[in-house]
């Protein structure tokens, strides 16, 4: 299953539900993927320490609203995370895998980082899933 296939037609009067029983609606799964992928590039990227800020956690890795504010901001998340992914996967295929990062202040490497974002992504992926079935918006 991929991102594209979990947001894939999915209606807009949906975007903002929450299953009963849980904390999240298919807009804060998409945009929390969005700003995590967003910050573990933005680390691997960044020159060094001080150069790179984390957001507050939690609440900096998650959108403030369970629904998006317009169809666009919807397209917009789901377009930068294709983006930001596209350019995870260059750093991967023409980068150091096993260099330290310079931001990094333990050896993480940029093989760290792109495991612990497929990671991430795909769990929440999962849970994307589970949530439009249980909207019943799976095709």
């Amino acid at each position: 299953m991929t991102f594209d296939d979990a947001v894939a037609e999915l209606p807009a009067s949906l975007r903002g539900t929450r299953p009963e029983s849980l904390p999240y609606s298919p807009w804060e799964l998409v945009e929390h993927i969005r700003i995590a992928q967003r910050d573990m590039l933005d680390y691997t990227v960044a020159s060094s320490p001080a150069v790179y800020t984390a957001p507050p956690w939690p609440e900096g890795y998650w959108p403030k609203t369970a629904a998006p504010p317009s169809a666009k901001a919807w397209d917009d998340s789901i377009a930068a995370v294709r983006a930001d992914r596209e350019e995870m996967e260059s750093l991967v295929k023409d980068g150091d895998l096993f260099a330290k990062l310079p931001a990094a202040t333990e050896g993480h490497t940029l093989l760290r980082e792109a495991l612990l974002l497929a990671d991430h992504n795909s769990y929440h992926i999962g849970e994307l899933v589970a949530v439009r079935r249980l909207l019943g918006a799976w095709r």
